[in-house]
């Protein structure tokens, strides 16, 4: 097991609490981003690179400004602070060190060995694209081999924009997980709005919420019927933007051009307009005596 790193950040975050929740007096606050320094805080964060590939995606990860940018409150309408941009980006035949062929490249960060935690609460205020195809996540994932170590998806869409999905993976229910679920959006709300996605996190009980509303709840007896609970060790923060693959594809049924990514949404990505962007990722936890 990795050694736990646990951050408790004062200054600023003591005196401003984002908007859409307002903070109990039994809480604290034990990771808070932003994003208002204009680069990636590298202490908090890492950027994954192109030898991660998993589930066909059709993008290979980047370190670079083209694709995990930073923008003003006032470039994105209904920021509240500066906002991360993971951007997808047209890229035909980019190579990466494995020889594996990638057309597009795109931005992923998590925080492995810098923060992780274990209970509690973990949420970000998240705007997402009007594209089908794409595959932006926010989730959380334990230090040890997968799906022994245990993930928490706590938002991840695929381009229907009236929903999202949530999922819990351990072992003996990982991959086409029974314990999943969709939330949606109602009247005229969908992704291309903010929201703040969530997930409150206790020893026995695991609830999804998305602007403070519980849409999903899993206990450890429904866990215990596919297999052991394995949300009781650390786990850290992940957000990535990824493209086609195997969850667009079970979802659309699209082939060509690329597995789970229809034209329009290449037509997007080659205009540059397609981004995942991140207002604030908040952790608390409940306070002890």
């Amino acid at each position: 097991m990795m050694k736990k790193l646990l951050f408790i950040f004062l200054g600023c975050t003591l005196f401003f609490i984002p908007s859409a929740r307002s903070q109990s007096a039994s809480e604290r606050v034990i990771f808070f981003d932003d994003f208002n320094t204009g680069t990636l805080n590298r202490t908090y964060w890492n950027v994954v690179g192109p030898s991660m590939w998993v589930n066909n995606e059709q993008q290979a990860y980047i370190d670079s400004d083209q694709t995990i940018h930073f923008m003003s409150a006032s470039d994105v309408s209904g920021a509240e602070n500066g906002v991360l941009a993971l951007n997808l980006r047209f890229q035909e035949g980019f190579t990466t060190p494995k020889g594996r062929k990638a057309d597009f490249v795109s931005g992923r960060i998590n925080s492995k060995n810098k923060f992780d935690f274990t209970y509690g609460r973990a949420e970000a205020r998240i705007k997402l694209p009007d594209a089908e195809g794409v595959w932006p996540a926010w989730w959380l994932l334990g230090n040890d081999s997968w799906p022994d170590t245990g993930e928490i998806d706590i938002m991840e869409y695929v381009g229907e924009k009236d929903w999202v999905g949530v999922a819990l993976h351990g072992p003996g229910y990982s991959g086409e997980t029974p314990l999943v679920n969709k939330y949606f959006f109602q009247g005229s709300e969908d992704v291309t709005g903010w929201h703040v996605y969530a997930v409150e996190w206790s020893e026995n009980q695991i609830d999804f919420l998305v602007d403070g509303r519980v849409t999903y709840r899993v206990t450890r007896p429904m866990v215990e019927n596919y297999g052991p609970w394995r949300f009781d060790s650390a786990k850290y923060l992940i957000l990535n933007l990824a493209v086609g693959g195997a969850y667009p594809y079970k979802t659309n049924g699209v082939e060509t051009p690329y597995n789970g990514l229809p034209q329009k949404t290449v037509d997007q990505i080659k205009q540059g307009n397609v981004a995942m962007y991140v207002d604030w990722v908040r952790v608390t936890q409940t306070r002890t005596p």
